[in-house]
């Protein structure tokens, strides 16, 4: 029996809007879009329905988290179809997908009866301890580009403890970030009201974030996105879990076996079309090693075939919409422009953009090469060369982003201490900086993010409070 029952799609009042294959511009469905009014309506009744869901016992909270997780993997060829044709991801990708969010929920289903907190030494003749209590109604945010595995992220850790959420998916992956969450834990039990799915725009979310039910919000997306959720929470007095954009710096040192490396260095910036917040954005190559490591990253980016992923065997899908290929084109035609040298790709054919190699990038200005100093979000690999250490540092941490560092070397020693001198909130050795376990606490430092962090026991911090409690044998007495 399927899984995805499309008349529970249009059950809200912002509209009729399709869910669009990128690759064909075929609609594989419609569903309505919420607007503030829904919003309101379903931050009331997640409110009432976490009152008891709060009280329930951790057990209860677990069992659901692991059919849920069980239910993922049981529906994957049609959450799979799903992701492919809706998102433009290859098989693979899906797989993924489907995979890391079934773990999601087998984590999350182990917070739930995590120690709820700690006893203190007091002064006083009194017990003193804190616990941790649900937030309340979490608000979620998440984009377009992982719309499966960034939902349940939020999702089911803040169910397991305890509270309800309301999700907004990006209404270009509507389906498999939102709707296809809701039915599967509405097939693992969770009780009615806990979890609703408001695929909607910029007035949806900022409804989610004003709404006063809603105590935290967990958005992931684009920084200037984000930055405005953040504004928004923080004159609403709540917190805001803001996991944004990137740059990243991939550094290649002068003993980097480039055998080795390239299937590393190609996956860094093409996975899902380098439409992934930890893309490496700038190759930074020790200059004994610059001219072969450009020569053979664009050979195999050459190489990489690019198609629709549902029909064909394919390395790259389509970009999510025209508007996101124009800008990705935009910021490798501007840095051609100003004098970078493109050694393979930089040429497109309606949603597919080959994957592309960007020689001579300098830092500069922003202006002067925009495919190095912003976040493309496309499969652009901008490569510069470096000379000594110190300036490969100061290359990697001339950025405001500071999300992922992936370092390629036989000497790991020395790659530690490159790290710690360059800010971000995740560093992999001998990796490339597309990497995510769901007991890992994820998460970015500036324009990346608040430090803010989502995964394992981080989850905890996101979405809970500490509450302090003592207690006394008889009332204190005090000087009056």
């Amino acid at each position: 029996m399927p899984l995805l029952d499309p008349a529970r799609w249009r059950l809200l009042h912002g509209g009729e809007a399709a869910a669009v294959e990128p690759a064909t511009g075929e609609a594989l469905g419609t569903f309505t879009l919420a607007a503030p009014s829904d919003v309101e309506e379903a931050a009331l009744t997640a409110a009432r329905a976490q009152r008891a869901w709060a009280t329930a016992p951790y057990s209860e909270r677990a069992a659901v988290l692991r059919r849920a997780g069980d239910l993922i993997r049981r529906h994957e060829p049609e959450i799979g179809e799903w992701i492919v044709r809706e998102s433009g991801s290859i098989r693979g990708k899906a797989d993924f997908e489907i995979r890391t969010a079934s773990e999601e929920c087998y984590e999350a289903a182990a917070l739930a009866h995590r120690p709820l907190g700690q006893v203190l030494p007091s002064t006083a003749p009194r017990l003193s301890y804190t616990s941790r209590i649900p937030a309340g109604v979490v608000g979620v945010i998440t984009p377009f580009n992982a719309p499966l595995v960034l939902a349940a992220r939020s999702v089911a850790p803040a169910l397991a403890l305890g509270n309800a959420v309301v999700l907004k998916p990006d209404p270009r992956t509507a389906v498999c970030g939102g709707h296809a969450l809701a039915a599967v834990f509405a097939e693992a039990g969770l009780p009615e009201g806990l979890l609703r799915v408001l695929p909607g725009g910029a007035e949806t979310g900022r409804a989610l974030v004003e709404d006063p039910r809603v105590r935290v919000v967990s958005f992931t997306g684009s920084t200037r996105a984000g930055r405005a959720v953040g504004e928004l929470a923080a004159r609403h007095l709540k917190r805001a879990h803001l996991e944004l954009g990137g740059n990243s710096a991939f550094v290649v040192l002068e003993d980097a076996d480039l055998d080795a490396a390239m299937s590393t260095a190609a996956w860094a910036s093409f996975f899902h079309q380098g439409q992934v917040c930890m893309t490496a954005g700038r190759h930074l190559v020790h200059s004994s090693r610059y001219d072969e490591y450009v020569e053979r990253l664009a050979a195999k980016a050459d190489s990489l075939t690019v198609g629709d992923p549902y029909r064909e065997q394919v390395h790259l899908g389509p970009v999510i919409d025209r508007g996101h290929l124009d800008r990705i084109d935009e910021l490798v035609r501007g840095s051609a422009a100003a004098g970078v040298r493109i050694a393979a790709g930089g040429r497109y054919r309606d949603l597919f953009y080959r994957p592309t190699v960007l020689a001579d990038a300098g830092p500069g200005s922003v202006g002067a090469s925009p495919a190095y100093g912003r976040e493309v979000f496309g499969p652009v690999a901008p490569v510069r060369a470096f000379d000594t250490l110190d300036e490969a540092v100061a290359l990697a941490g001339d950025s405001g982003y500071g999300l992922a560092l992936g370092i390629v070397t036989r000497d790991t020693a020395r790659a530690l201490d490159l790290a710690d001198r360059v800010p971000a909130g995740l560093v992999h050795i001998n990796d490339q900086t597309v990497n995510d376990e769901p007991i890992a606490p994820f998460g970015g430092l500036g324009d990346s993010g608040t430090g803010s962090r989502f995964g394992g026991e981080a989850n905890l911090d996101a979405f809970t409070e500490t509450r302090w409690t003592t207690v006394r044998a008889t009332p204190a007495a005090y000087p009056f």
